[in-house]
């Protein structure tokens, strides 16, 4: 590792310690907590978990209410309670965030300034020093990737597998995956290339799966998957589909309406993988699931901040080829910054100052965001297309 990514590192570290202790200091002294409502939840059910595992019996952590993620997660932060502290976690949480950084470091090879983009991202490091996941999550999916470029499928499997079970959007990426390999390989026994790298993403999904099912049955099942598909979560949502869920959630009977949102979403993830016959290198599958990734944010029916961090480390590898003018992308930047601000703007009215703004104040905004994010989606995939028709990409022995 170069000294300048060793310095890289340092000072990420730093602002991650700073923004950690900041928190603390925040959430004794202030009314406005640091931490993410969510951590509390999660070690809420490590609690649960830990107690099972002292006295013996089961210790579900679906006894906390509002828990709706694998199993695994609440083991991950078991130590918060034989340690007696309850900031263990994010230390963890943290510790993904900077395997994720060097990651793209090896990726982007001698760049300092692109992994700078998600070391030194404010927003990247607030998330995972809040408290939430979205670190494990994303230091799975550059494993994946990782381990898809030095040629070692079957570890690239069982981190793919991984990050499925352990939120499912991931499993949107196994087409560009699929294309991907085949194209690498076609001269080189491609189907039982593609058949370790199946195999194993099966043993691990399936494996981790039907543990935590053997051990928590069907509450897991409930909790970690089917809740997902008619979720009505109205808060703190940036999607088009906001209000509607918000009226609806006033049903008593279970939504519909949730389900439907997936249609638009479905349609638009699974065509953008088109792209990837185009030009099949490992430059164009980044910018694939970057592209990819950033639609299925956008059409979700549940979109909150962290989920941005799902497409942003995909944005390193994506600016390092982008033949966009910095003038189009300081407007690009605006536009998903301003939108949002908007938004937030609603969204301060409605949870600080009480007031009902969810018609039409909070569903214009709503709409802006998606209206602006639909437009940056276009000029994303026009900006590809435009390098790969002059012929900009990794050459075939980077493939």
């Amino acid at each position: 590792m170069r000294s300048g990514h060793v310095w890289l590192l340092a000072i990420a570290l730093l602002l991650r310690a700073t923004f950690f202790v900041y928190g603390i200091y925040q959430d004794t002294h202030c009314q406005v907590k640091y931490t993410d409502i969510d951590y509390f939840v999660f070690h809420d059910a490590a609690g649960y978990v830990y107690k099972g595992w002292i006295y013996g019996h089961e210790g579900s952590p679906f006894l906390r209410d509002t828990y709706r993620y694998t199993p695994l997660l609440s083991w991950l932060l078991v130590p918060n309670h034989y340690f007696g502290w309850i900031h263990f976690g994010k230390l963890l949480f943290v510790i993904f965030d900077l395997i994720t950084g060097v990651i793209i470091m090896k990726l982007v090879h001698s760049s300092l300034w692109l992994p700078g983009l998600w070391l030194l991202n404010p927003m990247v490091i607030t998330i995972s020093t809040r408290g939430n996941s979205e670190s494990i999550l994303s230091c799975l999916v550059m494993l994946t990737l990782y381990w898809l470029r030095t040629n070692d499928l079957m570890l690239a499997g069982l981190a793919y597998g991984l990050s499925i079970h352990f939120k499912i959007y991931p499993i949107i990426y196994c087409l560009p995956i699929t294309i991907y390999v085949y194209n690498r390989y076609k001269n080189q026994n491609w189907f039982a290339k593609l058949s370790m790298l199946g195999l194993s993403t099966l043993i691990s999904l399936a494996g981790c799966s039907l543990l935590m099912h053997h051990i928590y049955g069907l509450e897991y099942l409930e909790n970690a998957y089917f809740y997902h598909l008619y979720r009505t979560d109205h808060r703190h949502n940036f999607s088009l589909w906001n209000v509607l869920l918000y009226f609806d959630s006033a049903s008593l009977s279970r939504s519909q309406l949730a389900k439907i949102a997936f249609l638009p979403q479905f349609i638009v993830t699974l065509a953008i993988p088109v792209l990837q016959w185009w030009q099949p290198d490992f430059q164009n599958l980044l910018n694939v699931f970057f592209v990819q990734t950033f639609a299925f944010v956008t059409f979700n029916k549940v979109c909150t901040s962290q989920y941005f961090v799902w497409y942003l480390i995909f944005l390193p590898f994506y600016i390092a080829h982008t033949k966009l003018s910095w003038r189009r992308g300081l407007l690009m930047l605006a536009i998903w910054g301003g939108t949002q601000g908007l938004w937030l703007l609603q969204g301060y009215r409605l949870e600080f100052l009480g007031k009902n703004v969810f018609y039409p104040d909070l569903l214009l905004s709503s709409a802006a965001f998606f209206l602006g994010n639909v437009w940056l989606l276009g000029q994303f995939i026009g900006d590809i297309n435009r390098r790969y028709i002059k012929g900009i990409g990794f050459t075939k022995k980077d493939c």
